[in-house]
């Protein structure tokens, strides 16, 4: 997924930690392999490949999950955070690595291509279909958080609750250490958290960008613009699963004025906004 994943624990078993953290990082790696756009062969690539060909595609309960749920996102966002994004998404990549900016018509014509009404659902048949040929399908924006969360419960499951996951800054947090009220987990350079039974997710422009003209277009794109967000901010949700965080991260980086709208809605969620 384009980052590193850690785990933490405690556990006085050695082998059964070992055990355990085998089968949790197996776990990511068998979701990397279902999920990733950059993957010709994943079932996510697979199902973009049959966009606008009019036919129902089978999907699997981690991929059905994912996109119920970025659908859900997608409305509370009113289109800031959007699953049908890998066509911007592939220019912006190409632009980040040549250091320029996207072309103009291409980017109008991707821009086409992305809405979240133009993913359907056949929710009897647990299938579902891109409507225009060229679409594509990005969870860069909360499948990593899934997996993290993933991790979590395949190590539970195992007998090990005292334990954190990361993500490349995406966290959920088991039972505390032994002694201590929490995980102690930095944010960022000036804030430090403690959490427990909970997770964290964190999204900004620190480390990718593109500087052109004078502007700072970040690697997190607008859906609703095709242009990556100008505003330098540093957000941080904190919520009871990474999945939602994680996505609800990646809206807000796009449009923080949505704060108080998804504190209304999902009032267990924390949110954290820092402009650099």
């Amino acid at each position: 997924m384009g980052t590193l994943f850690r785990i933490v624990l405690y556990e006085e078993d050695s082998l059964k930690a070992q055990a355990a953290a085998v089968a949790a990082f197996a776990r990511i790696d068998s979701l990397n392999a279902m999920l990733s756009d950059y993957r010709a062969d994943s079932e996510l690539s697979r199902l973009s490949a049959r966009a606008g060909d009019g036919q129902w595609v089978a999907v699997s309960g981690e991929l059905w999950f994912l996109l119920q749920r970025s659908r859900q996102i997608a409305v509370l966002s009113d289109g800031a955070f959007d699953p049908t994004i890998g066509p911007l998404s592939k220019l912006w990549r190409k632009a980040f690595r040549q250091g320029e900016f996207p072309d103009t018509t291409a980017l109008k014509a991707a821009r086409e291509k992305v809405g979240i009404e133009l993913l359907q659902f056949h929710n009897s048949q647990q299938k579902a279909r891109l409507l225009l040929p060229g679409m594509r399908l990005d969870l860069g924006g909360i499948a990593k958080g899934y997996a993290v969360d993933e991790a979590m419960r395949v190590l539970r499951r195992n007998g090990l609750s005292i334990a954190l996951v990361d993500g490349g800054g995406d966290l959920r947090a088991g039972d505390p250490p032994p002694d201590k009220a929490g995980w102690k987990v930095a944010v960022g350079n000036d804030t430090m958290l403690t959490i427990a039974r909970q997770a964290v997710a964190t999204s900004g422009d620190t480390y990718r960008f593109l500087e052109w003209n004078g502007r700072r277009y970040s690697h997190i794109i607008d859906p609703r613009t095709g242009l990556g967000a100008t505003h330098s901010l540093q957000v941080t949700v904190m919520g009871p699963d990474c999945t939602t965080a994680d996505a609800l991260a990646s809206a807000l980086s796009v449009e923080p004025g949505l704060e108080q709208r998804i504190k209304q809605i999902i009032p267990k969620a924390s949110i954290i906004i820092k402009e650099k």
